[in-house]
């Protein structure tokens, strides 16, 4: 007999029937993959909009933009904004997919058989009808319209072989369920390929489906036929398939009988060899996976051996499909974000760089400028008389050719009559005018070729000088490999400034004195009558020529080149939306991943979040979770970047491993939204540690352990800017951790915040205006309480009754005052690390060799006095 397809929706509403723990169990798994289904599709297309944003922006960055150059750049740092091809090709399939249960099998039987198991016990329908696919409902009598029954009868489900209604034979059995499962997740039992192809019954399930394929085999070996379907299943949906054993005949339970006689090893090894399941090694006795996958594994196809441990096998199976769904999708869209932050981050730092940088290569090119044109000018100097020597062998050199030009000449605007008969006054003048533009062209000519040709050398020579001592400045305070925008636009400028290109102009000095010798000379021409003008007439004007002294003096030159201000180059700063979406992608993959943490018994309470113990997350024990609920968009912003910023960072022994994060939507019983960092757990902080008592030699360890670590953010770009007690924290052997990175940031991009712990925050912190050496002055205080072995205030901070009252008296000058016990060394220390000049506060990597130096003095056998006294003081 032939069967209907069976399709399976849930509505709301009625009395549910009884739900077995298996149906309760993926029913939870259900509904969490449609809650993060949830967040993983406002996350893409938030996402989107925001890349949607950044792409119009640049867009008119680049149409308003002075050159196509920097319209180039633009587009190339916009290509890195956007998702791979294929990765949006899969985001775009899977993100909001809707999970099915397909149910396949090798005959109607085994297909219900598992069917009822899934649901219940027994398969309790109130509402059966027929209908096409995807269409409308047939009017047709079923056996089920006419009498109370416990399961769908029997003749609903067969086609009989005498009918030719083809729209009968395509109808889909759609039975309503009252059943949790249903509300959350489609269930379709596939028709047998008699009804249906395998590939049209599947043809809805091959967009926008997350498929939990389950097969129902009642027999020893699968036929050729069902080994040809299975293939083509696995051809259009690449996931794993669940294979389930069921009894060949219907058990006293509705179904759920077992057959301990039959050859249970044979089907495995078939789907062994076919390649369905991959190996055995992983699945238990029963055949199901092991209890506790790794959440991040790939799921694999399973076989389990009876309906009854259905539970043990389909539970993990279908957590894992859907899970390794998600975190893949998320994975994405975390990467992506991540990327697009460094370019953000990548870009401030380079604009920071140029701004430090541009000023002292333009101070150096003027001053290669200078001294250019003092060369110049000196050479020019050294050189007259040769210049001079030089223009008069030109002139004598030139004399027959000027002469034989000049008769030639064919004068404009003159009528030139051919028996030679006298022109007038005005004419004359006017022939006299072209003859001389014509010597004085000449002339021009080849005497500025000929200072051409001696200034080329010096100019190949400078400006080779000048851009090699860019190239040479260029490579002292950067990696080759970046290519330097502004350090082309520096040597174009350059190449521009110092082309010199000697030519004659009619102002010119020696082609005045030219222009004034001809004046001379035909001012003492006297006409009594207006002359012929004549070949040989026109001869004689030119050879005065032969009375041209040497012209005196030579051009002068100045200083060429633009006064050049700083060039800025435009950037993007990470964008707050772009930080929490990053955030919010991670933390989505952490809790699919490892599970949302418990949290235990409370640590301490900082200004911005709870502390509280967590057993274990992720495989990390024991962690301190971090609770904090951000109250607007600019602490979701800085804590966003807080955790990119420590993600991204490369593990170190100094510094507190934050393990993950997760967004937990019902803290505080859903009134508000908590991000819940979870972190590496240790003993106590420093300022625990100080009450409690260390001794010198641990309390200048712990000073070490902190510059270590210090120096490892500045390495990284970073700035902590709130270093102090309880931010250093403390293993059981008394090591120190750098902890709580909330106010740390790139260098590059310090907006001016004043952040910070008051009696740690430098002078310049309040002005806006800072850099690294912020933390330096924060050391130094610190230094202060580890050499005290107290956390007693300083006494020039304790007299301030108030925060401004204490900012005062900072930025004129108050600081901890010395305490007779401290060593000298120690003192000097401490005071150039909080000295009030940033600039003449020591690097770190002085601070710590000072240190170790300090420590091997105070802390060996048979130290010095000055060591006892510290140590009995503390």
């Amino acid at each position: 007999m032939k069967a209907h397809c069976f399709a399976m929706e849930g509505v709301g509403g009625g009395n549910p029937q009884k739900v077995t723990p298996l149906a309760r169990e993926l029913t939870r798994i259900f509904n969490s993959y449609n809650k993060h289904s949830i967040l993983l599709k406002k996350n893409l297309k938030e996402t989107n909009a925001f890349f949607r944003e950044i792409r119009q922006n640049y867009s008119n960055a680049c149409a308003s933009a002075a050159s196509s150059e920097a319209a180039a750049l633009e587009a190339g740092q916009l290509s890195c904004i956007a998702f791979p091809r294929h990765e949006e090709e899969f985001l775009q399939a899977s993100v909001g997919s809707t999970p099915y249960i397909l149910v396949l099998g090798q005959d109607c039987a085994a297909r219900y058989q598992l069917l009822n198991c899934l649901l219940a016990e027994r398969l309790l329908p109130t509402r059966l009808s027929l209908a096409l696919p995807g269409q409308y409902e047939l009017v047709h009598q079923l056996a089920a319209h006419c009498g109370r029954w416990d399961t769908v009868p029997r003749e609903d489900l067969e086609i009989h072989e005498d009918c030719q209604d083809p729209a009968h034979r395509l109808a889909e059995l759609e039975v309503t369920l009252h059943h949790p499962l249903l509300q959350e997740a489609k269930i379709m039992v596939v028709p047998c390929p008699s009804v249906q192809p395998i590939e049209q019954a599947l043809e809805d399930c091959l967009r926008n489906v997350v498929p939990i394929l389950l097969y129902a085999a009642n027999q020893d070996q699968l036929t050729p036929a069902q080994v040809s379907e299975l293939q083509k299943v696995r051809e259009a949906l690449p996931f794993p398939i669940c294979f389930v054993r069921v009894p060949s005949e219907p058990g006293p339970e509705g179904g759920r009988g077992t057959e301990r006689d039959r050859d249970r090893g044979a089907l495995q090894k078939q789907l062994l060899t076919l390649g369905f399941l991959s190996s055995p090694a992983g699945n238990c006795a029963c055949g199901a996976p092991p209890q506790s996958p790794h959440p991040a594994a790939k799921p694999q196809s399973a076989l389990g051996d009876s309906l009854e441990r259905l539970h043990r096998l389909l539970v993990p199976f279908a957590r894992q499909v859907l899970h390794n769904q998600q975190v893949e999708a998320a994975n994405l869209l975390n990467g992506l974000h991540c990327r697009c932050l460094d370019l953000f981050i990548n870009q401030a730092f380079d604009m920071q760089r140029d701004l430090q940088i541009t000023p002292r290569r333009l101070e150096y090119t003027r001053e290669k400028e200078g001294e250019l044109f003092s060369s110049l000018m000196a050479i020019a100097n050294r050189k007259q008389e040769e210049m001079k020597e030089m223009i008069v062998e030109t002139l004598g050199s030139m004399k027959e050719q000027l002469l034989e030009d000049a008769a030639n000449l064919e004068f404009t605007d003159i009528i030139v009559t051919p028996n030679g008969e006298p022109v007038t006054s005005k004419d004359i003048k006017s022939c006299i005018h072209q003859i001389q533009e014509l010597i004085v062209v000449r002339l021009n000519q080849a005497v500025a070729n000929k200072l051409i040709s001696s200034v080329d050398y010096l100019r190949e020579s400078f400006v080779g000088t000048l851009e090699r001592c860019l190239s040479s400045l260029e490579k002292s305070t950067t990696d080759s490999s970046v290519h330097n925008v502004t350090s082309n636009h520096l040597k174009q400028i350059l190449n521009a400034a110092y082309h010199v290109e000697v030519t004659f102009h009619s102002g010119s000095s020696v082609t005045r004195v030219v222009w004034e010798q001809i004046k001379q000379i035909l001012q003492r021409l006297t006409w009594v009558n207006p002359p012929a003008i004549t070949a040989e007439w026109k001869r004689k004007l030119p050879r005065c020529l032969r009375c041209f002294p040497a012209p005196a003096g030579g051009g002068s030159h100045g200083p060429a080149g633009a006064d050049g201000g700083p060039l800025v180059t435009r950037a993007k700063g990470p964008r707050p939306r772009l930080a929490r979406l990053s955030l919010e992608s991670r933390s989505l993959r952490d809790v699919l991943l490892n599970g949302k943490p418990k949290l235990g018994r409370e640590l301490g309470r900082g200004q911005y979040g709870v502390v509280y113990l967590c057993d274990s997350w992720g495989g990390h024990f024991p962690c301190a979770l971090k609770s904090v609920v951000p109250p607007d968009d600019k602490h979701w912003n800085d804590l966003a970047l807080e955790f990119h910023y420590t993600r991204s960072l490369p593990k170190h022994e100094r510094l507190v491993d934050l393990h993950g994060s997760v967004i937990d939507h019902t803290y505080g019983g859903g009134s508000s939204i908590a991000v819940l960092l979870i972190m590496e757990r240790l003993h106590r902080d420093l300022y625990t540690g100080l009450k409690a008592g260390l001794s010198l030699k641990e309390r200048l360890q712990v000073a070490l352990d902190v510059v270590e670590g210090i120096r490892f953010l500045h390495g990284q770009g970073l700035l902590h800017r709130d270093i102090k007690l309880k931010n250093v924290l403390l293993d059981k052997q008394n090591r120190a951790k750098i902890t709580d990175l909330g106010f740390c940031k790139p260098e590059a991009m310090m907006s001016g915040s004043i952040v910070g712990t008051p009696i740690h925050m430098a002078p310049e912190l309040f002005t806006g205006k800072y850099d690294n050496s912020v933390d330096v002055y924060a050391f130094g205080i610190l230094f202060w309480y580890l050499c005290t072995g107290s956390v007693k205030l300083p006494e020039a901070f304790e007299k301030c009754a108030s925060k401004d009252q204490l900012w005062t008296n900072v930025k004129k000058g108050a600081r901890p005052e010395r305490l007779p016990s401290f060593d000298e060394e120690c003192w000097q220390l401490m005071e150039a690390c909080w000295n009030g000049d940033p600039s003449q506060r020591p690097l770190l990597g002085i601070v710590e060799p000072s240190l170790q130096s300090i420590m091997v003095r105070l802390c060996t056998t048979g130290s010095d006095r000055k060591s006892a006294s510290l140590e009995d003081s503390t």
